[in-house]
Order: structure tokens, then C-alpha cells, then sequence
């Protein structure tokens, strides 16, 4: 089953489709320009390899995995210094994402963290996970919005959905399998509910709650990347957070905002290598 292919328009009522599915895709929200101004300068960052302090470099990485010269980017938004930081802290920020935010939602969002995944050809997916496991907001869930920087479909590992597990609880994670996802939680799809593929094209943003379960298979390509710009949010609201993610804290008006501390959390997902 595919997510459908409706452009953003003024028929549709997105608070009602983000709140029955628990995602939303905001069909072309950046421009070609836009796309492929991102896609370069990530890939010139990362030209000579993994970049100290902004990299999430694995331990004792297999020279053989592609993610050993291709790991993801956390919050590249801080790094003012770098083109990489300017793009990336332009974009969570930018007004369009706000706007569908802002209806997703049901009240103003506060930035809290960007990823950049380069995901080449014969990388390993990240399997089923909830966002708010890592994030542990409350009272309320995060939400991310997902650029696709690439196509992203079944060949190269695109995302897939579990719609209505956005109802759910958080669960505890189950020991992934490392071979096929290169974090280490697995949060299986419950009974009678179905995956369903996000076939995006470059430009598509995709929304979604942080309770709902998603993620993605290996690239199978053999000349594919699966590029993505991932901005996480949380309700104006929220009363706590996990402490990983404070000091990348932004709000669209650039006001202090305090949040308190909630135990626990991290990264989204833990980093594994494979052997």
C-alpha cells in the first residue's frame, strides 16, 4: 500500500488527515533550487568523509558499510559556521514547514533538531521506531518533517508508515536486527494494523506524529541515494523533554522557551555498525 499522491491545496483539511493517519505528505513544498542547493553542500561537507563534531561516526565502523563514510549528520543546524548549518537552520525555521506544522499540530511548534541521512546505495534502513522514545515529550508527542532530498521509493529504502499506531503508547523497543537497520531499537507493527510506503519525490515533505511507527528498509539501489533533511518539533506546550535536546532548541520567533528535563532519551536511535 503507498501513501497517496495529493498536493497540498486549499481542499485539503490536513488537521483532519494528519489526525485519523498520524502523517501528512506536503506534495513539492521546496523547489527544485531549494532541493538541490541542500543536496550539494551536504555532499560537499561530507566529500573527504565523516566531519568531527557533526558526523555521527560509528564505533569501530566496517570499512565495508557505506554508512562508515556516509553516517547521518546531527543537528547541523548548530554549526553556524558551515554551509551546512546556515541551509539547515533556514529550513527548520522556514515559514511554509510552520504553516503545516501549525495544522498538524493544533498549536505553535518549537524546534528541537535537525538530521541530515545520506543513506547511499547499499545502506542499511532503520527499522520500525517511534520518535517520542527519544524525544519523551509530555504532555503531548513530537512531530518531524521529513525533506525528501532524493526520490525516496522502494528501491532505495524510502519511509513507510503504520497508520493509527499514532493512538498508540510508546513501547519499549525490542533488539533490532543490525544486519538490515543500523540503529539497534525495533518496534514491532501491531496486530491488524499495516506498513504503508511514502512513495515521495525530491521536494515532498512528509509530516508525522512522534508516536506514530515508521521506518525503512536497506537501499537495494546500486546508484541511488535516499538523501533526507529531518527537522523534529514540539508542541508550544510541552512541559518536558529529554535533556538531548535543549540546547538545540529554537522557536520560529527566536523567544526564550523553557522546557523542563524528562529522564531518559537520546539520539533518534542508537548508531550501530555492522560486522
Amino acid at each position: 500500500m503507498h501513501a497517496m499522491n495529493t498536493p497540498v491545496s486549499m481542499v485539503d483539511d490536513v488537521a483532519e488527515i494528519f489526525g485519523r493517519e498520524g502523517f501528512y505528505v506536503a506534495r513539492g513544498l521546496l523547489s527544485p533550487g531549494e532541493i538541490a542547493e541542500i543536496r550539494n553542500a551536504f555532499m560537499d561537507e561530507n566529500r573527504n568523509g565523516p566531519v568531527q563534531g557533526l558526523s555521527e561516526i560509528l564505533k569501530d565502523p566496517n570499512p565495508a558499510d557505506p554508512l562508515a563514510f556516509y553516517p547521518r549528520m546531527m543537528n547541523p543546524h548548530c554549526h553556524k559556521d558551515k554551509d551546512v548549518g546556515r541551509l539547515a537552520g533556514k529550513y527548520l525555521l522556514d515559514r511554509r514547514i510552520e504553516n503545516m506544522l501549525r495544522q498538524c499540530m493544533g498549536e505553535q511548534p518549537v524546534a528541537v533538531q535537525t538530521m541530515f541521512y545520506f543513506k547511499p546505495p547499499g545502506a542499511r534502513g532503520q527499522t520500525f521506531h517511534q520518535d517520542n522514545y527519544y524525544l519523551r515529550v509530555k504532555p503531548k508527542t513530537c512531530c518531524a518533517a521529513w525533506i525528501a532530498i532524493d526520490d525516496a521509493d522502494a528501491e532505495n529504502g524510502g519511509m513507510s508508515v503504520v497508520p493509527g499506531t499514532q493512538n498508540m503508547e510508546v513501547a519499549c523497543p525490542e533488539q533490532a536486527d543490525t544486519r538490515t537497520s543500523f540503529t539497534s531499537d525495533y518496534v514491532k507493527v501491531p496486530d491488524g494494523l499495516s506498513p504503508v510506503l511514502c512513495d515521495l519525490r525530491a521536494g515532498d515533505v512528509l509530516f508525522f506524529n512522534g508516536s506514530l511507527v515508521h521506518g525503512s528498509t536497506p537501499n537495494t539501489s546500486t546508484s541511488r541515494y535516499r538523501r533526507s533533511l529531518i527537522n523534529h518539533y514540539v508542541p508550544e506546550g510541552t512541559s518536558e523533554m529529554s535533556h538531548w535536546y535543549h540546547d538545540a532548541m529554537r522557536t520560529f520567533d527566536q523567544a526564550p522557551r523553557q522546557i523542563g528535563v524528562a529522564e531518559g532519551g537520546g539520539p533518534c536511535g542508537t548508531a550501530t555498525a555492522r560486522h
